[in-house]
């Protein structure tokens, strides 16, 4: 796929204020400072579309972009940042889940997860519920230029066999870096594919 265009449309606090419209959407989402932001900035080859930051937890609105004026790639919040406040951190979840459960035009959400780590409890009960809930979702390595290709290969595998030790199949996995590219062309092709996918019924754009 090519990306002709992509340009910012708004921010919604929550999924009732989300866009109308039946465009599909590809909602990005991880832990806090997994590399959301830059990843979004590979895929679509603009490097500042999704503003980064050096500072975990920044992004607190479910962000849409407009892509080749045909699909929304969607930057949600990032999980995890301990350093909110209990309250901040339960109206997060709510606005996250509740975009993820409700949101009928989430074609398929993208789980990031940094791919130097171990398997951590959040991710897991993350995707768990995923799962427990028919949510459709991908699973994307980051960071993976950060390990030798050894390494790399090494990591992806040990932490997708703790996840069949629970699960019956893996959803698809992506290998990514927002440094190198690698992983760009498989999303991008993954999402053309399901472009092609009904579209619900028609309504008003906002």
């Amino acid at each position: 796929m090519i990306i002709n265009s992509a340009r910012f449309i708004t921010s919604s606090p929550d999924v009732g204020k989300c866009p109308a419209g039946n465009r599909h959407e590809y909602a990005f989402i991880g832990r806090s400072n997994v590399g959301k932001s830059s990843l979004i900035n590979m895929l679509t080859g603009r490097k500042s579309l999704a503003m980064t930051s050096s500072t975990p937890g920044k992004t607190m609105l479910i962000n849409y972009f407009l892509i080749n004026d045909d699909w929304y790639i969607v930057d949600l919040p990032g999980y995890g940042f301990a350093q909110r406040s209990k309250d901040s951190r339960l109206a997060l979840e709510r606005m996250i889940k509740g975009y993820i459960a409700r949101r009928e035009q989430m074609t398929n959400l993208f789980v990031l997860i940094d791919g130097r780590h171990k398997p951590q409890k959040n991710d897991l009960e993350f995707m768990q519920w995923l799962g427990e809930n028919g949510i459709p979702f991908s699973i994307v390595f980051t960071k993976l230029d950060k390990l030798s290709s050894t390494a790399a290969k090494k990591s992806i595998a040990s932490y997708c066999a703790a996840l069949l030790e629970e699960w019956e199949a893996l959803p698809p996995v992506f290998k990514t870096s927002s440094e190198d590219g690698r992983g760009r062309n498989e999303i991008l092709d993954y999402i053309e594919e399901l472009n092609k996918l009904p579209r619900g019924p028609v309504v008003d754009e906002l």
